[in-house]
C-alpha cells in the first residue's frame, strides 16, 4: 500500500500484539528477478543440495535464486518506512474480536474499539494460534514444525554459495523429517530441523536432533549458537474462510500456506498484491479461489493423503520429484505456477500405483 499513491490519503491502522524488535524468524523463498523486498535480502544461493537414501545431488537453480530474509530486517524496514507516513498509525494491543456492521467493521482490542471500511486479518482466534482442524471427508491436516539454530564456528566450515535444501538422511521415525542448512558465510549457518507430522515433539527432542546433525553430518563440534527459532505451520488442504463481509483473511489465516509443503512467503506476497490492485481499481473486495488455486489444492490433498496413509514416505516422494525433473519445473510447481503439461510430468515422477488410487479417493471425497 505504501508503494502505491492511491493509498496516500487513506487512513491505515496497524494493530499488533507487541512491537517487534527481535530476530524471531527467517523467511526463505525463490525468485528469478529482484523482488519487492530485494533491499533486505540477507543472503542468496544459486546452488541447492539434496540428500536422501537413494538420491543425492547439488542442483544449480538459475535463473532462480534462493533468498533469505531475516525477521528483524523486515520489521525495521517497515518501521522506518511507516515513520514518515502521517496516514499510518500503529497500536500495540491484543485483538479480542472482529465484527461486521452495516457498511463497516469493528475491531475490539483489550484496550479500545476501532472501526474501518475493511479489516485485513491474519489472526487465528484459537487457543494454539493455528487454524481449527475441520473433520470432513477429504480433509487432511498435518503440522510442519521446526527448530533452528544459527551457529558460528571459529574456522571455515561452510560454503556460502550452496544451501542444503532438504537432507532426509536423518531418522524418519516421527514422520517426514529433514534438515536444511543455509550458510551465510564460511563460518555462519542456519541449521533447521523440520518435521511433517500430526503432533509436536518435546522441545528437548529438537535440540538433540540439531546437535546430532551438526556433529554427524556437518562434522562440526566446536560452535556457538547465535540465535534460536521455533515455528509451527499448518499443512492442510481444508478450505479457509477467505472473506466474511468486510473482513478479509490474509496470510496463513487466509490459506496462503501451501498445503503439501508449508511454503507461505511468496503466496502471501501474491495475495497482498492482488488485494492492493483490487482496492486501487475500485473493484469489489471478493476474495475467492481461482480454478488454478483449486487445482493445486487438489494436488496438495493427494500428497497429504499419501503421507498420512504411510503408503510412501515424504523422503521418497521429494527425492523422485527432484531427481526426475529440472529444478525450474519443481520450483514452479511448488509455487503453484505450472501448467497442465508440467503437472503431468511431475506426476510421472511418482508411482502411479500409489498416487492414482489416492487421487481417485481424493476426487470422490470433494
Amino acid at each position: 500500500m505504501m508503494a502505491d499513491s492511491f493509498f496516500e490519503n487513506k487512513r491505515i491502522l496497524v494493530i499488533d500484539q507487541s512491537f517487534k524488535d527481535t530476530n524471531d524468524r527467517t523467511w526463505c523463498f525463490w525468485e528469478t528477478q529482484p523482488g519487492f523486498f530485494e533491499q533486505i535480502v540477507h543472503h542468496r544461493w544459486e546452488n541447492l543440495r539434496f540428500f536422501s537414501a537413494d538420491y543425492t545431488d547439488t542442483i544449480r537453480i538459475q535463473p532462480y535464486q534462493y533468498k533469505m530474509i531475516r525477521g528483524i530486517d523486515l520489521y525495521e524496514k517497515v518501521s522506518r518506512a511507516t515513520s514518515t507516513r502521517s496516514n499510518i498509525e500503529w497500536r500495540f494491543e491484543k485483538v479480542m474480536a472482529i465484527e461486521n456492521e452495516p457498511g463497516k467493521v469493528r475491531v475490539r482490542t483489550d484496550l479500545f474499539e476501532y472501526t474501518g471500511l475493511y479489516v485485513f486479518n491474519s489472526i487465528h482466534f484459537t487457543e494454539n494460534g493455528l487454524p481449527a482442524k475441520i473433520d470432513k471427508k477429504g480433509n487432511h491436516f498435518l503440522l510442519q514444525h521446526f527448530a533452528g539454530w544459527v551457529i558460528e564456528t571459529d574456522t571455515d566450515c561452510f560454503d556460502p554459495g550452496t544451501a542444503t535444501f532438504m537432507d532426509f538422511r536423518v531418522s524418519q521415525e516421527a514422520g517426514t523429517t529433514f534438515v536444511y542448512v543455509l550458510p551465510t558465510s564460511a563460518r555462519t549457518a542456519l541449521v533447521e530441523y523440520t518435521l511433517f507430522s500430526e503432533s509436536l515433539l518435546a522441545r528437548e527432542a529438537y535440540e538433540a536432533a540439531l546437535k546430532d546433525y551438526i556433529g554427524r553430518y556437518l562434522a562440526v563440534t566446536d560452535y556457538t549458537i547465535q540465535h534460536r527459532e521455533f515455528g509451527v505451520i499448518p499443512m492442510t488442504n481444508q478450505s479457509f474462510p477467505l472473506q466474511n463481509g468486510r473482513i478479509i483473511q490474509i496470510g496463513i489465516a487466509g490459506g496462503q500456506a501451501k498445503g503439501s509443503s508449508g511454503y507461505a512467503f511468496r503466496f502471501i506476497q501474491k495475495q497482498a498484491a492482488a488485494i492492493v490492485e483490487n482496492l486501487r481499481s475500485g473493484g469489489s473486495m471478493r476474495n475467492r479461489l481461482s480454478l488454478a488455486d483449486r487445482k493445486f489444492r487438489f494436488y496438495d490433498g493427494v500428497l497429504l493423503r499419501v503421507l498420512q496413509s504411510g503408503r510412501m514416505s515424504g523422503a521418497d516422494i521429494f527425492a523422485r520429484i527432484f531427481e526426475k525433473n529440472p529444478p525450474g519445473r519443481v520450483l514452479r510447481f511448488l509455487d503453484n505456477e505450472t501448467g497442465w503439461v508440467d503437472d503431468l510430468l511431475i506426476m510421472r515422477s511418482v508411482p502411479t500405483r500409489i498416487f492414482l488410487p489416492a487421487a481417485l479417493q481424493q476426487l470422490f471425497s470433494w
